[in-house]
């Protein structure tokens, strides 16, 4: 499955304001298998491990690079380099109507640290092809994960007027999304969300976050994707 989305997304971790970004959607599943549902927070995936109502397989998610001289908010606090996670995830139907997945990634690049990912989406039919969901979210990030993005040293916090700050992991938020898709075809579909995470811990108490910004994250989106089958000889 291939696709494209758009999104209306705080323009920094913490940031109190937003701009548009394009979102690239793409999975992979086993020829004959139920096509599952997907939210707009997984990751990449494919799922190597599809039996029953159990999948897991391999994850990725791409985080990009946080330029200083695009936010007036960000000035002094210098760029963090895109992030590269790479991990796997578990899914799992305890009900037809239920969904549980949990993310587990290890960052390279802008941040070397670990995020786990955990959510739970209620389904429900409305009408036939048009489905709605809803659920709760939360993260956990390392410290490695959270101080390049809400830590402040010493050489920052003279350039910046910030106050000096070490930002280290832990619970970093905790959140609700609810989504709702169409399937056009057994090819197409479209859909629309809402997500909204409120920052928790040490990336809530930031001064980048407190004096600058907002610990209230939501984000607004819309996509579309293609499923089609191909075969590995």
């Amino acid at each position: 499955m291939v696709g494209i989305g758009g999104e209306y997304t705080p323009d920094f971790v913490g940031s109190k304001n937003s701009k548009f970004v394009p979102i690239p959607i793409f999975a992979i599943r086993r020829a004959g298998s139920i096509d599952q549902f997907r939210g707009p927070r997984d990751s990449a995936s494919i799922a190597l491990l599809d039996v029953g109502n159990f999948r897991a397989g391999p994850a990725f998610k791409y985080v990009s690079s946080r330029k200083s001289d695009k936010y007036s908010e960000l000035t002094g606090l210098g760029d963090v380099k895109a992030a590269y996670e790479v991990g796997g995830f578990v899914e799992y139907y305890p009900v037809d109507w239920l969904r549980l997945r949990s993310e587990l990634r290890q960052g390279f690049g802008g941040h070397t640290g670990t995020v786990a990912d955990v959510s739970a989406d209620v389904i429900v039919p409305l009408i036939q092809r048009l489905t709605i969901s809803a659920g709760p979210r939360f993260t956990w990030k390392s410290t490695n994960a959270t101080a390049p993005y809400f830590g402040v040293d010493a050489a920052q916090a003279l350039a910046s007027g910030l106050p000096t700050y070490n930002a280290r992991g832990g619970a970093h938020s905790v959140g609700f999304g609810s989504q709702i898709s169409y399937r056009i075809n057994p090819q197409w579909e479209v859909h629309a969300y809402v997500e909204y995470e409120k920052l928790l811990g040490d990336a809530a108490d930031s001064p980048l976050v407190k004096l600058r910004g907002s610990s209230n994250q939501t984000t607004v989106g819309l996509g579309a994707s293609y499923s089609f089958d191909f075969r590995i000889r």
